[in-house]
């Protein structure tokens, strides 16, 4: 009993440091070069003011600074989805095509403990761009937000970022699985989902239940969350903030729980097989 205590103990230290290995390089190794701050800062910010322009421009559109908060906080989502997609959804691959891959399959460490550190350092880089974003895009076009409820909305926001990290987790073994197809699933999955998603519009303007779909992916739900509390009164909604609040609870769960059956999959086929680090496969 002693023993096993030891060895869970051992097995906790280790884990916890292959996190915080590769949360540092996320957060010191990503920063040391300055200038790509200023391009994740102010590229969004083009799309932003594309959209805000139409919508303030045109005779048609009502309540247009209700539209104008949508659409930056969207500009400001699209940086974590970006990292989901290309910071861990197709790290793996990247890992083995360098050559790395075999170290952290041989590692004994859980290859979650390695994608959470992924998924802690891209957090942290990313919310700062997302602030810088947020921030800039109040300045520059001159909307104030009205925060409803901060405990709603910093829940929403933690729940959507462990479900699209756990998202994020089951890509990274199902595009390691699928090969050289990991990075071309990433450019296809890229476009739609600012479509679905409703990044820089109401999401229910798809209609019910092609965005009762798109619900699937947390992206949808916070969005939708986050701008009914910071304009509650636009009547844009797709559902009850306290819904969607529950139904981001469940997808944190399943994706969290998908991705560790998926992860443990990709490993006994790499086991069985012996092949799954191999650059041609």
């Amino acid at each position: 009993m002693t023993m096993d205590i030891e060895e869970f103990k051992g097995s906790l230290r280790r884990n916890y440091k292959a996190v915080m290995a590769r949360a540092y390089v996320r957060v010191i190794g990503v920063n040391r070069e300055l200038s790509w701050l200023a391009f994740d800062v102010f590229l969004p910010l083009f799309s932003v003011a594309a959209f805000v322009f139409v919508y303030l421009s045109s005779p048609i559109v009502q309540n247009a600074d209700a539209l104008v908060v949508r659409v930056i906080i969207g500009g400001a989502m699209t940086a974590f989805w970006v990292n989901i997609l290309w910071g861990m959804g197709a790290n793996f691959y990247f890992e083995k095509e360098t050559g790395n891959l075999e170290m952290y399959m041989a590692a004994p460490i859980s290859r979650m403990s390695i994608l959470l550190g992924m998924a802690v350092g891209g957090m942290f880089n990313t919310t700062i761009r997302a602030l810088a974003t947020i921030f800039l895009g109040a300045f520059i076009f001159g909307v104030a937000f009205t925060v409803t409820s901060p405990v709603a909305l910093i829940l929403v926001f933690v729940l959507t970022m462990i479900a699209l990290y756990g998202l994020g987790m089951l890509f990274a073994s199902l595009f390691l699985l699928y090969g050289r197809e990991a990075y071309h699933t990433t450019n296809l999955l890229e476009e739609p989902i600012y479509f679905l998603s409703g990044f820089y519009y109401p999401v229910k303007f798809l209609g019910f239940y092609v965005s009762l779909a798109a619900s699937i992916l947390p992206i949808t739900l916070g969005l939708d969350a986050m701008n009914q509390i910071l304009a509650p009164g636009a009547q844009w909604g797709l559902l009850p903030v306290e819904l969607e609040i529950l139904l981001l609870l469940v997808l944190s769960i399943f994706f969290f729980l998908a991705a560790r059956w998926s992860l443990d999959r990709m490993e006994r086929i790499g086991k069985r097989n012996g092949r799954l680090t191999l650059r041609w496969l």
